[in-house]
């Protein structure tokens, strides 16, 4: 069974086709790379499947389950979480809390609780608290973790926004240009994180221009051109295949 189909996808915004019936599977344990020219539709993509947009037609499903019109936080709930290729932070706040800030969709703590501060809410906000710093060290924030986030480097700040992604405890992660603005040391241990990930059973969908990060770490391949899936294969196959070189060459698919 796919963890995530798309089934004639499509996104109309007035009488530009963003997305055009775009057909996609991911199995359970993949790194899915998800490319194309700048405008050929990727974030829109993102956006219909965590449900900041609603299809125009087709469908996003799930684990089996449509959620093409379900809202973000009921799509975070179903156990799929994304990233942005802004870093969206809780500047002021420290690492750490924003990291708990993460686990708000699973947290059971009642108003009466957290109110009294009852045995029971101290001992749920022990165990978050344990949970967060656990993903703080993996991350590779685990020195940094009463640090403001607006002191961090690119780099790190860009980490964080993965690390409060994880505390959704996400079936499935959708990274959108994990490794924008960082250098090559930077991007190298992100492209380790990324592997990491998957080995803690969390499937991954990767939008990301660096070629080189795309290649390295991605099981298949999918490319968009104005809307369209182009192509779709390993990375041998897509490195290889003529559409890809003229979509990003520009001598005829895509421009």
């Amino acid at each position: 069974m796919s963890l995530l189909k798309l089934e004639k996808l499509t996104k109309s915004f007035g009488g530009l086709v963003a997305v055009n019936e775009l057909d996609m599977s991911i199995e359970p344990g993949e790194i899915v790379g998800l490319i194309g020219p700048n405008g050929a539709g990727k974030t829109t993509v993102y956006n219909m499947v965590s449900g900041e947009f609603r299809p125009s037609s087709g469908k996003v499903i799930f684990k089996d389950e449509n959620i093409s019109r379900l809202a973000p936080h009921s799509v975070v709930k179903k156990g799929l979480a994304r990233t942005f290729q802004q870093t969206t932070l809780f500047a002021n706040m420290p690492v750490l809390q924003n990291i708990l800030l993460g686990f708000h969709m699973k947290s059971k703590v009642s108003y009466m609780g957290a109110l009294f501060s009852t045995p029971s809410t101290r001992r749920t906000e022990k165990k978050l608290l344990d949970e967060a710093r656990e993903i703080a060290n993996f991350i590779g924030l685990g020195d940094r973790q009463y640090e403001l986030a607006r002191n961090l480097p690119h780099g790190p700040q860009r980490a964080l926004e993965i690390a409060i992604a994880l505390a959704a405890e996400p079936e499935l992660l959708l990274l959108d240009e994990p490794t924008t603005g960082m250098n090559v040391e930077e991007t190298s241990e992100m492209m380790r994180r990324i592997k990491q990930i998957r080995d803690r059973g969390i499937t991954i969908l990767l939008v990301e221009h660096d070629m080189k990060v795309v290649m390295g770490i991605c099981d298949r391949i999918c490319v968009l051109c104005f809307g369209k899936k182009i192509a779709e294969g390993s990375p041998k196959e897509i490195q290889s295949n003529q559409e890809v070189i003229k979509a990003y060459l520009g001598d005829g698919a895509c421009y």
